[in-house]
């Protein structure tokens, strides 16, 4: 007989008397409008109008003790993530097999080889991270994943807290907010990306930001930009997709990014790149946009990320990490580090042949509810779960195999709230929820010196416990912020 899932308790008591709810939704509808936790629809598109984001009502608890390691750990992931983005044989290595099969992947390192042949002509990269956690029965946290390209929410999560304190505070529970931690996401993102550009010594230059063609999560977006417009406003941010960067800039005589904005006026210099676009495969609509991320990785810009982070955030990295043998490669012999990292990683196993991936399938095959299926893909709506992985493994030849890897599945406790969707019933359902947990950090330096290195925020999507997927973004989950307990 399987033991039951354990719940948080909640931070206020459940359920809220009808005509309270009803109330106390709307003025939470409007203030995440007002305040910018919105986004625009996928299911209508108009770039005219926003809709608010998916949020949970109240603050979902989470282990504040776990909280506050997730927080002490994440500068030294950041480290962690740096030493191996500069390792250019253990990428090549680890990532040999997958590129056999993973045509993204291939391209990716096809960039990585033409740019290390051509030599580097920017070494200092920054990298705004996202470390991804999820409690486990016991209420230990345990990484889901680490996130180096495109780490998103840090704009819109930043404005939870505030929404959550006006609700508590609402529904007569003042009491409460002491077990808020404060977010500051967006500064601390913003001020690292404005570290790298004042670096460069270029004041004139901008900070471009590769965006979709098509921006969804447009308020998290531009948060960052207005931030920085607002607090620093000598630094000229532009926005350009992929397509647009084929078309319209150039490498200068000493590899400067360079964008001519109108005839007959000096053009702008990018001295700092920010993709929040460029992860999946569907931002690349053929060879036009691949030479522009080629472009932009033999310019002297500061990178986030670069094509050497790209690579070290894919799953298959991750996965070889948690080899105790790997991971000292990168931390050294200061076994402290390498404990403290070794207790979030869940088990992670190659499905490669050659690295144990035939014991590694019979595990999947025998008890598929315990395991995750991962490909190399950022974005959400990728992994397979559970009873599903039988028929994917099975469709799957051993190379193919070997692009995806397979990690042990968390089981999180249990919270109550009430999810808000737009479009949603009205009184919302009270129902059972779980919440993961991102770290931000930042990260600034070259191969052999780290300059920058901080914890800079927060989010927490909660998702509903029968959904597998939680991405907000990919519409799967909900924001929320962390209510600490004990």
């Amino acid at each position: 007989m399987c033991a039951p899932t354990p719940t948080l308790q909640s931070c206020i008591p459940f359920p809220l008397r009808e005509d309270d709810l009803v109330d106390v939704v709307e003025k939470a509808k409007d203030w995440a409008i007002m305040h910018g936790a919105a986004m625009r629809s996928k299911q209508e598109f108009n770039p005219d109008a926003l809709q608010f984001a998916p949020f949970i009502l109240t603050p979902s608890s989470f282990p504040r003790v776990e909280f506050q390691k997730a927080v002490a750990l994440q500068p030294v992931l950041n480290e962690l993530i740096h030493a191996v983005a500069h390792d250019s044989a253990f990428l090549f290595e680890t990532l040999k097999s997958t590129v056999k099969v993973d045509d993204f992947t291939r391209s990716l390192i096809d960039i990585y080889r033409t740019v290390l042949d051509e030599g580097i002509a920017q070494t200092v990269t920054l990298a705004l991270l996202r470390s991804d956690y999820l409690p486990n029965f016991s209420d230990a946290i345990k990484q889901v994943e680490i996130n180096t390209i495109a780490s998103s929410f840090g704009g819109i999560s930043t404005n939870m807290t505030p929404m959550h304190s006006y609700i508590l505070k609402e529904l007569g529970h003042r009491d409460k907010l002491g077990n808020l931690p404060e977010n500051k996401a967006l500064s601390g993102l913003c001020d690292a990306m404005v570290e790298a550009w004042k670096l460069q010594k270029r004041p004139k230059a901008a900070i471009l930001f590769v965006v979709e063609d098509v921006t969804y999560n447009i308020c998290d977006q531009r948060f960052h930009e207005f931030y920085i417009r607002e607090h620093h406003p000598d630094v000229l941010v532009v926005r350009q997709t992929l397509t647009e960067i084929h078309r319209a800039w150039r490498l200068g005589p000493d590899r400067e990014l360079l964008l001519r904005v109108h005839e007959g006026e000096p053009e702008v210099e990018a001295s700092v790149v920010y993709f929040r676009a460029g992860y999946e495969p569907g931002h690349y609509h053929g060879p036009d946009e691949w030479a522009a991320r080629l472009l932009v990785e033999r310019s002297r810009a500061i990178k986030c990320p670069s094509i050497q982070y790209h690579l070290a955030g894919t799953k298959k990295v991750q996965q070889a990490l948690a080899r105790p043998d790997v991971l000292r490669r990168f931390v050294g012999a200061d076994e402290a580090k390498i404990d403290a990292i070794r207790d979030v990683f869940t088990g992670l196993y190659s499905l490669d042949p050659d690295e144990g991936g035939v014991e590694a399938v019979a595990l999947a095959l025998a008890n598929p509810e315990r395991f995750v299926l991962k490909p190399q893909r950022e974005g959400g709506g990728n992994n397979v779960y559970g009873a599903d992985i039988p028929a994917a493994l099975n469709a799957m030849s051993p190379d193919e195999r070997s692009a995806w890897i397979l990690m042990e599945r968390i089981f999180p406790p249990l919270s109550t709230g009430y999810m808000i969707r737009p479009g949603g019933p009205s009184p919302p359902p009270l129902v059972q929820l779980v919440s993961e947990l991102g770290i931000f950090g930042a990260i600034i330096g070259c191969k052999d010196e780290v300059l920058y290195n901080k914890q800079v925020g927060h989010m927490l999507r909660t998702k509903l416990s029968t959904a597998n997927e939680g991405g907000v973004a990919a519409g799967l989950g909900a924001l929320d912020s962390p209510y600490l307990i004990d």
